[in-house]
């Protein structure tokens, strides 16, 4: 039997690189090779791509390689110094996280390439890294979200007219970068600094008072399924993923619950409002949304992640496996779903 050529995009430019090289080498010890031959595109920092053997060490020095948007290519085109080789893939898999990753960037490029690819497409990538724009939408779906005022790129802001505490943060970045917990006019000019090195659109949001949950959705042929709902148990401040010097030894303020320690009525409105989410905002192939769970039982939106952390840390799959589907199968299952060209 032929095996399916998979393109495994990872790296970026994005200040979330070194987690998508993690979850990239996650999917190497996972993916069936005996069902799937795979080709490790990386991209540095610098943005150089690289083909390698795999993501492990030194895959920076693997041949330069690009993504061709030539549909009778279909796949990459591997540069030599007099000559190059065109390797056809049947689909690509991005590994991709933050900027030019989760918000249609790579998606544009893979509509162009006509390569079917697993995850959301161009405009729900975009809907959903922009947390303002995620936040319209869901609230038009019937979804609570905080309240919240966008600031341009040299508005002032009138600190001492706000309530505290609010959360300053980018309105396009992921896993926490840029983002404050302000708790008084004071903070206010130092957070918005903090936030606009990440991005010129800046959110200034509600503090929600409740517990931190999240649930991971996968769309399938038939349906959705939901992974099991997990907490994020805080000792202090705020939750900051992948800003640990070591995150594979636990977070600094936070532990996994997994499955949440919630109630049963309240863990199943959560995995129905994850899909109401996904649903509104256009999502398909896979998402994780994250959400707070009020003290008096209502579900608040915080924000959705089209291509969330496959590390051996990473939520997704650790929701996923709570319910019993390994990343093996969460592979196999994401890319069959996308050859049928039936992406939810």
């Amino acid at each position: 039997m032929n095996r399916v050529k998979i393109g495994v995009i990872f790296g970026g430019i994005s200040e979330e690189h070194p987690v998508s090289v993690k979850s990239a080498r996650e999917i190497a010890a996972s993916i069936d090779t005996d069902k799937y031959e795979p080709f490790y595109l990386g991209i540095t920092p610098s943005g150089a791509w690289k083909l390698c053997e795999s993501p492990d060490a030194g895959w920076e020095n693997g041949r330069t390689a690009v993504l061709s948007p030539d549909r009778g290519v279909h796949g990459l085109l591997v540069l030599e110094p007099d000559a190059y080789e065109a390797v056809r893939l049947d689909v690509v898999l991005p590994v991709l996280h933050g900027r030019l990753g989760e918000d249609g960037a790579i998606q544009g490029l893979l509509e162009l390439s006509g390569i079917p690819y697993v995850g959301c497409d161009i405009a729900s990538s975009a809907l959903c890294m922009d947390k303002s724009l995620a936040y319209t939408v869901a609230r038009g779906a019937g979804i609570a979200t905080p309240a919240f005022r966008v600031v341009t790129p040299h508005e002032h802001v009138d600190a001492d007219r706000l309530c505290y505490p609010v959360f300053v943060k980018p309105a396009r970045s992921g896993s926490s970068f840029g983002v404050s917990k302000v708790a008084s006019a004071e903070e206010m000019p130092e957070a918005l600094a903090i936030a606009r090195q990440y991005d010129a659109k800046v959110l200034i949001e509600e503090a929600v008072v409740g517990s931190e949950v999240g649930c991971a959705i996968m769309g399938e042929r038939f349906g959705l399924v939901a992974g099991e709902v997990d907490r994020v148990a805080l000792s202090h401040g705020f939750f900051r993923i992948h800003q640990e010097a070591s995150p594979e030894s636990g977070s600094e303020n936070a532990t996994f619950i997994v499955p949440a320690d919630i109630p049963e009525d309240s863990r199943r409105l959560v995995q129905e409002t994850a899909k109401t989410i996904y649903r509104a905002l256009g999502c398909r192939g896979l998402a994780r949304v994250d959400m707070f769970l009020t003290e008096d039982g209502r579900v608040v939106l915080n924000e959705v992640n089209t291509l969330p952390g496959m590390t051996s840390y990473s939520r997704y799959p650790r929701m996923m496996a709570a319910a019993g589907l390994p990343l093996a199968e969460v592979i196999d299952r994401l890319v069959s779903l996308t050859l049928h060209g039936k992406r939810r």
